[in-house]
């Protein structure tokens, strides 16, 4: 199939981290295959992603206007056509896209869709009779789609792009690069997956007592960045980002990073996509689920003690709330977390 294949449609949607998930896989694909188009359909604030990949164009998904509801899908699948598609990659598997599925399958494309694993999943999560082993990454899952296509992609030997230029506006907040830069990321879309603050306030302290460190704190919303200033505590190398520059300019900010703390959220795939290393916190979900940020070996992702709370991980995404395991990341202690940073930078 893969020699009568020059144009791949590939499409996902839904969440910031998601969508940077699927970056490391087409980074690899146009390295491998320069001679085949990427059309990558997406989120429009997703775009930044995408625009340093060769061969790979943008098609900006309008959830609100033309590509709203059934009529919209039908309209979306047009605009697709008429781009000459030869073949349809799903790396999404929802009702929408299954239904843009069946409509390039009735027109005589070809089309491939990822499998989530839900059954695994479900086995590593439930309370009981529990599979407590690692699953296929979604990188894995989504090579796969390729591979089934007629293109393996091998991931063994990945490459990253090189560090932005920051801005004038950016500069402003961030000085000269003349210590080493550490982001922290402390929200998720969940509580669940989130470190308590007092401790992450703890964590920040401490680092912030380096002289050599700068840290630049991410998030998003009025909440987190009235949490954000707080955290700050006033110190001089600690610096609040959120709200401050736009996305395209954090993308830029980040690829300077020496590392980066987040929970299990978009801001670490973000940050492995760009290359950087990635230390992340873990409370109801685990890196088994396979969402564990690209290129990054286990040890870097700290897990909550599962002798104190066996029934870990509760869910692949945290949103399941389980009584009496909310302050299950009060076991990942500050002083490790410190630790681990600071090892990870020598």
């Amino acid at each position: 199939m893969s020699n009568k294949i020059q144009h791949i449609a590939v499409i996902r949607l839904s969440a910031m981290g998601d969508v940077a998930m699927t970056v490391p896989i087409l980074r690899a694909f146009v390295a491998q295959y320069p001679k085949i188009k990427i059309t990558i359909i997406s989120v429009p604030f997703y775009k930044p992603f995408f625009e340093d990949l060769p061969n790979v164009s943008f098609f900006a998904f309008d959830s609100k206007n033309r590509h709203k509801g059934v009529v919209g899908l039908f309209r979306l699948f047009q605009d697709l056509k008429e781009l000459h598609i030869d073949t349809f990659a799903d790396l999404h598997n929802v009702l929408r896209s299954k239904f843009l599925r069946k409509l390039f399958r009735f027109s005589g494309i070809s089309t491939a869709f990822v499998d989530k694993g839900r059954a695994e999943k479900a086995a590593l999560t439930r309370a009981k009779y529990k599979i407590f082993k690692p699953v296929l990454s979604m990188f894995e899952r989504h090579a796969n789609v390729f591979k089934e296509l007629g293109f393996p992609i091998d991931l063994s030997n990945p490459t990253f792009p090189p560090k932005q230029n920051l801005d004038s506006r950016t500069l402003v907040l961030t000085g000269e690069k003349n210590q080493k830069w550490i982001g922290i990321a402390p929200f998720a879309q969940y509580d669940s997956k989130v470190y308590p603050l007092d401790l992450m306030q703890d964590v920040i302290d401490k680092l912030s007592e380096k002289v050599a460190y700068k840290i630049f704190l991410f998030g998003g919303g009025k909440v987190e960045i009235e949490q954000l200033d707080s955290l700050s505590n006033q110190r001089e190398n600690v610096v609040t980002i959120a709200g401050k520059i736009n996305f395209k300019q954090e993308l830029q900010l980040i690829s300077n990073l020496d590392i980066m703390l987040s929970m299990d959220s978009g801001n670490a795939h973000i940050a492995a996509m760009l290359g950087l290393k990635v230390i992340t916190l873990w409370g109801a979900t685990h890196p088994f689920a396979g969402f564990s940020p690209f290129n990054q070996p286990l040890e870097n992702a700290l897990v909550s003690d599962r002798n104190l709370f066996p029934k870990l991980p509760t869910s692949v995404y945290g949103n399941k709330k389980v009584e009496s395991y909310e302050s299950a990341m009060r076991t990942i202690l500050p002083k490790t977390v410190v630790e681990k940073i600071t090892t990870s930078l020598k």
